[in-house]
């Protein structure tokens, strides 16, 4: 995408409005979208502390997904079982609808609906393959389908391959073109957006930044990974930080070893998340978790570049696809923080007594999730009694992390035995007792 276009000029003074939006991501922009879209006389602002897509929103693997963070089994327990159903066939619906957004709009945004394929690449990782398919099946959702070996390799050429999963419930995008052309598209229809204007404090009725306060009877935290800078909210939402490498174009003869002819996105069955696409100019994306949680939420540029990382990336894409070479050459390398709540549940809400709304804690699986925030953050709003303002996640309170230094101690724990727990697999070719630890330690 090269560099971020010019900033829009901040916020010139305090104003007031019908609808304050703290945050120009994905959420905060879908939400203007369907509201102004719902009602073009509103009157809304959306607040910016950098660029429209800073954040996770342009930063990400470019996987428009129907995943939730929370499994289908633990949502029916939290909410029942007509509930988790509803939500996942909400979820699979917003992959098109962001596709019918980005055409009708003409947000060139490399959309291309290709599914997605999960390989195994060892018996435990096997095993967990058919148990992903049995519980999606147990709820009534057939179209993930369990791939023989022959099939799962025939979309994706890597190493070691015994199975897979299969899901067509999945587009592979340029997020941060699809951030960027929202937001223009917005503006267009007369939101206003002040970037280089950064939220200091939310309260019933107003925002205040350093230009000035914005006041309106709705206020919107759209802030994700980024919630803890504010006053209040430190404990709300851990940013956990997940870093991508992307090499240069690669020519069609390794594409042939490769795979992924229909651009789907891909991941295999390690407990550690990995995750990838094949981009419209042709560059193998990649990223993945491991970087560490650092204390007391702290978010910083910095952060973004963890070497370490890096190289553990181009090691696993080395190892994944041996026709890269043992350390791949890499054009690009980036990362950013993402949103996680102590429950790992997603929520969308509003506090009618207060005006305030928020939407977040999406664990990484947010370019979709934020389209369906913002189209029930609009219903909120708006009033609309609409399915969508009856799925479980509406007003769902998540409970706080623990205080420091227990949160340091326990979310960077989970990181450690989550890549233990891999190496162990791919020593003893056995699942790790220590993959229940992490899960203990989540609450995943």
């Amino acid at each position: 995408m090269g560099p971020p276009p010019p900033l829009r000029p901040p916020l010139p003074s305090s104003l007031s409005c019908d609808v304050a939006i703290v945050g120009a991501g994905f959420t905060g922009l879908w939400t203007a979208y369907y509201l102004i879209s719902a009602d073009p006389s509103l009157r809304v602002v959306v607040l910016e502390a950098s660029y429209a897509g800073f954040g996770a929103s342009g930063r990400n693997g470019g996987w428009c997904s129907a995943l939730l963070p929370t499994s289908l089994p633990t949502l029916s327990r939290r909410f029942g079982r007509s509930a988790a159903v509803a939500f996942q066939r909400a979820m699979n619906a917003t992959v098109d609808e962001v596709g019918r957004v980005a055409s009708v709009e003409g947000i060139a945004c490399d959309f291309h609906k290709g599914g997605t394929v999960v390989v195994a690449r060892s018996p435990a990782q096997l095993a967990r393959a058919r148990a992903a398919v049995e519980s999606s099946a147990s709820f009534g959702f057939t179209d993930d389908v369990l791939l023989t070996a022959s099939e799962a390799s025939a979309r994706l050429g890597a190493t070691s391959v015994v199975g897979g999963v299969y899901t067509p419930h999945c587009a592979a995008i340029q997020p941060a073109a699809l951030v960027r052309g929202l937001a223009s598209v917005v503006a267009a229809r007369g939101v206003s957006i002040y970037e280089g204007t950064p939220a200091t404090a939310l309260r019933p009725g107003a925002v205040s930044t350093p230009h000035g306060t914005v006041r309106a009877p709705v206020v919107v935290r759209a802030t994700e990974g980024y919630t803890s800078s504010l006053p209040g909210l430190g404990r709300a939402v851990a940013p956990i930080y997940s870093l991508m490498v992307a090499t240069p174009p690669l020519p069609d003869s390794v594409w042939a070893s490769i795979g992924l002819g229909s651009r789907e996105t891909f991941s295999d069955f390690r407990h550690l998340i990995i995750y990838g696409q094949r981009t419209a100019d042709g560059r193998l994306a990649f990223g993945g978790r491991g970087a560490p949680y650092h204390f007391g939420s702290a978010v910083s540029p910095s952060f973004d570049r963890e070497p370490s990382v890096f190289l553990a990336l181009r090691r696993a894409l080395g190892e994944l696809f041996p026709v890269l070479g043992a350390l791949p050459p890499v054009s690009h390398a980036w990362g950013g923080p993402l949103g996680v709540t102590r429950d790992w549940t997603a929520s969308v809400g509003l506090d009618r007594s207060t005006g305030l709304g928020w939407a977040g804690g999406y664990v990484g699986d947010g370019v979709g999730t934020s389209n369906l925030a913002g189209r029930t953050l609009a219903d909120l709003i708006l009033g609309a009694e609409s399915d969508l303002v009856r799925l479980p996640w509406v007003n769902h309170r998540s409970r706080r992390w623990e205080p420091e230094p227990l949160r340091w101690l326990g979310i960077n724990a989970a990181l450690r035995a989550t890549a233990s727990a891999d190496a162990v697999e791919a020593r003893t070719g056995r699942g790790s007792r220590l993959a229940a630890l992490t899960e203990r330690l989540t609450g995943h």
